[in-house]
């Protein structure tokens, strides 16, 4: 495991709307482009071995994209290449960071200088949720899913550890990147289920502020 003296000034940095990565989850990624190919094989040659998720933003009135300030790291912990030069790689998820100055021009990727401050949580140990009412939720969440036409394993869900369950929900529900953001921006596991809670409520109303569907 990484420790807080490993984690580098800079990280290359893969912008993936919609695709979330958090703390001590993983996240399996297709690559096959060109430049996240030389992404990945720089990558391995560090010892860290680390590749920031981010998201991106619209700017007003131009419809220009810019990344978000705050991603998550994640280490290559697996990956295997396909006959045609693909890879497919896993994350596993190290820390959140914030983005302090992008430099690009040098690589066929993007790279960024990062700061980890304000993120320590992210490097100890898995967090719990005292106030996390696992009935009422999952009762929630079958309602969601029902109205999504979603499958899951059930079973699974219900034996998960506080933060297994509510990141791996965070990372795989079907929101908007800028929900996304708002989900890997919180500042702990309680305001991440709160978060997700009201997100999961929102698009059963179906984005209105009226009564829930039943």
């Amino acid at each position: 495991m990484l420790s807080a003296a490993d984690l580098p000034d800079t990280i290359p940095v893969f912008p993936l709307p919609g695709a979330l990565l958090l703390p001590r989850a993983r996240l399996p990624l297709h690559l096959f482009e060109p430049r996240y190919l030389a992404m990945f094989e720089d990558t391995l040659k560090t010892s860290h071995r680390l590749i920031g998720m981010v998201q991106t933003r619209e700017v007003p009135g131009g419809g220009e994209r810019r990344l978000q300030s705050i991603g998550c790291a994640g280490r290559v912990t697996a990956f295997s290449e396909t006959e045609d030069g693909r890879y497919m790689i896993t994350l596993s998820g190290i820390s959140r960071y914030r983005i302090t100055r992008e430099i690009s021009g040098f690589t066929p990727y993007l790279k960024a200088d990062v700061s980890w401050d304000g993120f320590a949580r992210d490097l100890g140990p898995t967090e719990t949720d005292k106030g996390f009412d696992r009935t009422a939720f999952l009762k929630l969440l079958a309602r969601f899913f029902a109205a999504r036409e979603l499958q899951t394993d059930w079973e699974s869900l219900e034996q998960a550890e506080d933060e297994l369950l509510i990141n791996s929900l965070s990372m795989l529900c079907p929101f908007d990147p800028s929900d996304k953001q708002a989900l890997l921006e919180a500042p702990s596991l309680a305001t991440r289920r709160e978060t997700l809670v009201t997100l999961i409520e929102f698009a059963l109303r179906g984005g209105q502020t009226d009564e829930i569907l039943q």
